[in-house]
């Protein structure tokens, strides 16, 4: 950030706390207050900035506090993705946050509401989407594509040529291969090793990491949103 900006965080939990750092470390910027929808916090000071109110409000309490960006730091892959897509609609601006400790290269691209935790390496030609977070310590190597809405984990290594589908969560420590496929949705337990493509809604945990759970085929979710009979 260039210039100095007052900004609102959608989330008070842990990655809330986690944003409020990265944005602080990265200044210049003025972290006016996060959003909560726990009522139960409303009012308190967390890190020292005060919890404003719901994000139910965030239009009239980002008018009020004269804010000029949001980021939001929700660590659920489709709400964090969905409420990026309303603070658009609203007309604010969506940030990203960068730590100053990461290393991008100068190729890289970077949507937007994009985290960058500290000491992530993103390499050649890679392509992270919006809403995407990568979490402190994950390697992206080449040409990579990280799709809307995906959480790589901490630790995690990501070889070259990877499809990273959108909403996808990668665990703690886990490795994938070169010019593999992680399907939309899809989920890779901690530590697991990706030798493979992953189908879209799979989960997959070990070494290598083999699926341990599909979600309904396609026709089957279609039909039971299908009104019942009567």
């Amino acid at each position: 950030m260039r210039e100095p900006r007052r900004i609102l965080i959608l989330g008070a939990g842990g990655h809330g706390r986690v944003v409020l750092d990265i944005l602080l470390q990265a200044g210049p910027c003025q972290v006016v207050g996060f959003l909560d929808n726990n009522a139960d916090i409303h009012g308190r000071r967390i890190d020292g900035i005060p919890v404003l109110g719901p994000i139910d409000d965030l239009t009239t309490l980002a008018e009020q506090h004269d804010v000029g960006g949001v980021i939001v730091a929700i660590g659920d892959n489709g709400v964090r993705r969905g409420l990026a897509r309303h603070v658009d609609r609203s007309g604010l601006t969506v940030l990203n946050a960068v730590h100053p400790s990461a290393t991008l290269a100068h190729n890289a691209t970077l949507g937007r509401n994009v985290v960058v935790a500290a000491g992530v390496v993103v390499c050649a030609h890679c392509q992270i989407g919006d809403s995407v977070i990568l979490n402190t310590g994950c390697l992206i190597d080449y040409q990579t594509m990280i799709g809307e809405g995906s959480h790589i984990c901490p630790g995690v290594r990501i070889a070259g040529r990877v499809k990273v589908e959108p909403g996808v969560f990668v665990g703690i420590g886990a490795t994938v291969v070169p010019k593999v496929t992680l399907g939309c949705e899809s989920i890779v337990g901690a530590g697991a090793v990706v030798i493979e493509d992953v189908p879209a809604l799979a989960t997959v945990i070990g070494v290598p990491a083999r699926r341990i759970k599909l979600a309904a085929a396609s026709e089957e979710i279609a039909a039971m949103l299908l009104p019942a009979r009567v």
